[in-house]
């Protein structure tokens, strides 16, 4: 089978790049992998795309296609893959166009928050393998959806909790399996920071360059607003703050080490306390939850937005404490423990387990056909744990997860 693919001389959809190469879908491992994004805002730009160019030419994977509703970011993507690929990718506006024209073999979706479910659902239908950003649902009822979708098409599928697939964490795991750290009954997060994230990525944007309405999605349509459009992740609708963007990977971390897979009950409250201004961001700048899991453990994570200190990250069982805080380095010892116990006094610092880092862990099973470090079950739990975190903030009343109907309620 040929590894070539035929060459489109005319761009595919109003927004597309003249002189693209559309691929044929083929399972043949000498053929070329086209690869779709879906965003083009930092995350895919400064992380997803350089590790996608490290790994191209092993996996003979390319680029060849870009979306976003903005059109700087787009042609920011589209002049990247022109450099690391000697030609120009396709550009579109719109995933549904994407993922029409485009004829790709695989999609990664890093758009906001609110979309990421709208985005999943349409690629898995369309049968392409799907790398998607965290959380990989905000809403409950989407989040079926797109689940359901995965699982009926049979798509090799990654979410991106990327903390899963260091070295350091993977070392946590086996070491946890041991049980050397003896019963387990608290795993903590205290995630700080003296100014919220969101306000980083406000920009001047020009209505003229973005299509409004793509944005927003099945949100009721607004005037433009260029803070709202850079700065959606202070907001809301579009995201709900620390709890789902970096609490995700905390309880991903919590499952994949432990072997969890569903909290049985959350309670969780939040408030904005320090960051309070013209922006009316309504993202939280300080939230606490505590999930309680069927093993006998309560996993409690905080944030506060007004003060950096007093970060940790730790496991803690009646013979010792494993140190989480420092993800390139993970150490245990007796901290805490209750009589005797095997561990040192002084911090150990535990093996890593060699791997591939978590996107060429994705692409080695789109190759392969191998279930990825962060599957659609582990991306699941941590899109169930963390909306019911946010349910039980908003609504002051501790949530249950009902795993036959797949509904979560008041308890």
């Amino acid at each position: 089978m040929s590894s070539r693919r035929e060459f489109l001389k005319t761009a595919a959809g109003a927004a597309a790049t003249l002189g693209a190469f559309s691929y044929a879908k083929s399972a043949g491992a000498n053929d070329k992998v086209s690869i779709g994004l879906i965003g083009c805002g930092s995350r895919m730009k400064g992380a997803i795309m350089p590790s996608i160019n490290n790994y191209a030419k092993t996996y003979n994977m390319e680029i060849t296609a870009v979306c976003d509703p903005w059109r700087i970011a787009r042609e920011e993507a589209a002049a990247m893959c022109k450099d690391w690929f000697g030609r120009d990718p396709l550009q579109y506006v719109s995933y549904r166009q994407l993922l029409d024209e485009a004829n790709v073999d695989a999609v990664i979706i890093a758009s906001p928050e609110h979309l990421h479910t709208t985005h999943l659902k349409a690629v898995a239908e369309s049968k392409k393998d799907v790398y998607c950003e965290k959380p990989m649902g905000k809403d409950l009822e989407p989040l079926n959806a797109a689940y359901d979708a995965v699982k009926a098409n049979n798509i090799v599928f990654q979410v991106g909790t990327q903390l899963r697939s260091y070295p350091a964490m993977m070392g946590a795991r086996q070491y946890y399996a041991t049980g050397a750290l003896g019963k387990v009954g608290r795993i903590e997060q205290h995630r700080n920071s003296a100014r919220p994230y969101w306000y980083g990525y406000i920009r001047e944007v020009n209505e003229a360059d973005v299509d409004w309405a793509e944005f927003l999605g099945h949100l009721p349509m607004r005037p433009f607003d260029p803070v709202v459009y850079s700065g959606w992740y202070g907001y809301r609708e579009f995201s709900d703050g620390a709890v789902p963007s970096w609490g995700a990977h905390y309880i991903d971390l919590v499952h994949s080490i432990t072997g969890a897979k569903m909290p049985l009950s959350v309670t969780a409250m939040h408030n904005t306390h320090i960051w309070k201004d013209d922006y009316h961001f309504d993202a939280p700048d300080h939230a606490t939850v505590m999930w309680e899991y069927e093993e006998g453990f309560a996993v409690h994570y905080s944030t506060f937005f007004g003060n950096g200190g007093s970060n940790n990250f730790k496991i803690m069982g009646n013979q010792g404490t494993m140190d989480l805080q420092d993800w390139s380095n993970v150490y245990v010892s007796s901290e805490g423990a209750y009589g005797e116990t095997q561990l040192p006094k002084e911090r150990l610092r535990i093996d890593d387990v060699t791997c591939p880092d978590h996107i060429e862990n994705w692409m080695q099973c789109v190759r392969d056909r191998k279930t990825p470090n962060a599957d659609i079950e582990a991306g699941y739990q941590h899109a169930v744990a963390v909306i019911m975190a946010m349910r039980a903030a908003d609504t002051g009343r501790r949530q249950i997860y009902d795993r036959e109907k797949r509904e979560i309620r008041e308890g």
